[in-house]
């Protein structure tokens, strides 16, 4: 078994999750153990000046080094904590870094912009780091995102259900994992190890079993939300209590959900750049007619996040799903799932948690594992998710530089 430590922070800016697991095999027979998690939040003024950067605010070059720094030593703090509070010491770090910029391939590369330089990390914990997960497939012509699909692939296949994975981060995306995946004879069957455990047989499949991309705006538009209609007394709608006290808009719903993205075929993703600050002005400009409470604006735009959901799911998957899991922060939002829950039906919505995969630590599990891949030289990308040209190996090895005494 490899240690490795998986980092990231999302479009949320909530804090950086870390991931300790014990991962072994390859890909066919994959087995990934999650031995510790913790979120670490950032110190609030590095919070607000990412925030700064992702509004587009205007930095000079210099500042935006000392962004980078910071955040890298951040993330390297964030390792060293959890090495030393469990007692271990991880043989590898995979660190997706903090998105700032994305801009989607149009004409063009796409480009996408993740802070935290991965060689300092390296050189702040002596542990070999792994990032720039992204740029590899845009290079290729890919969207660079989302890239965990590749993974729930092996951690979430079943040999009888098709499931959607659909986390809700910052912005939503979906992963389709279609059923009988049967496995390649003498391979063994891919398994994550929890509380909770659950065997999932996986195999090397054709490529449209596996469908992923980004469904619109989550917690990053609704948080934007509650901080504005709070006047900043709030952060976040706990358990979705405030908008299900509230009455959803349909017709402002459907209206928004008339917009571009919304139906743009896959490969697609988004971010803060389209469901940020500016959209959410634009949806409160629209919402001025309606005389809507602030309840009701909440539940307008929790329920555009559930129905542009449905919408993904009847317009471009080949079928709808046996089972829908969630994960990501959204996933505790009761009513945003019941809200999924009643547009969907009667499919079951249920969280990755019930099947053996930690709800708030997905993402970092996937950062792990796609580290372990890299360093093992697999590609592992996948081009029907992400758009690219070609199957390529993602992210940037950095070895810390050791000193002259230790040679």
């Amino acid at each position: 078994m490899t240690k490795v430590i998986g980092l990231i922070s999302g479009t949320s800016v909530d804090g950086i999750d870390v991931a300790l697991v014990d991962v072994a095999g390859g890909q066919t027979n994959l087995q990934v153990e999650l031995l510790a998690s913790a979120t670490y939040p950032y110190p609030e003024t590095l919070r607000s000046q990412i925030f700064d950067v992702c509004a587009g605010i205007a930095i000079s070059m210099a500042e935006l080094a000392e962004l980078n720094d910071a955040i890298a030593q951040e993330f390297a703090t964030a390792s060293l904590t959890i090495n030393q509070k469990y007692g271990t010491q991880a043989q590898l770090i995979g660190s997706h870094g903090q998105t700032v910029y994305h801009r989607p391939p149009s004409d063009k590369l796409g480009y996408s912009l993740q802070l935290g330089r991965g060689e300092v990390i390296a050189n702040l914990t002596g542990i070999p780091t792994i990032s720039n997960f992204r740029t590899a497939d845009i290079a290729v012509g890919g969207q660079g995102a989302p890239l965990v699909p590749c993974v729930d692939l092996y951690l979430l296949s079943h040999p009888e259900y098709t499931r959607c994975i659909q986390n809700l981060g910052g912005i939503g995306n979906v992963t389709y994992l279609k059923n009988k995946l049967l496995p390649v004879p003498g391979s063994q069957n891919s398994k994550v190890k929890s509380q909770k455990q659950e065997e999932v047989v996986t195999t090397l499949v054709p490529s449209q079993a596996v469908l992923g991309w980004d469904t619109g705006p989550s917690n990053t538009l609704l948080d934007l939300a509650v901080q504005h209609l709070s006047q900043g007394s709030q952060t976040y709608d706990k358990n979705g209590e405030w908008a299900a006290s509230g009455i959803p808009c349909q017709e402002l719903v459907e209206k928004w959900l008339k917009q571009d993205f919304f139906q743009q075929k896959p490969p697609k993703s988004t971010g803060r750049e389209l469901f940020g600050k500016d959209y959410l002005c634009n949806c409160l400009t629209d919402a001025e007619k309606y005389n809507l409470s602030s309840p009701d604006i909440l539940a307008t735009l929790t329920e555009l996040t559930a129905a542009s959901i449905n919408h993904s799911y009847r317009n471009f998957l080949p079928n709808l799903p046996d089972q829908i899991l969630l994960c990501g922060g959204g996933s505790h939002n009761l009513y945003l799932k019941e809200r999924i829950e009643k547009l969907l039906a009667p499919i079951p919505v249920m969280t990755t948690a019930e099947v053996g995969v930690d709800v708030d630590f997905k993402e970092a599990i996937a950062m792990a594992v796609l580290a372990y891949w890299r360093y093992l030289e697999i590609p592992c990308n996948l081009p029907e998710v992400t758009g690219a040209k070609a199957k390529v190996m993602l992210g940037e090895i950095y070895q810390p530089i050791k000193s002259i005494g230790n040679r």
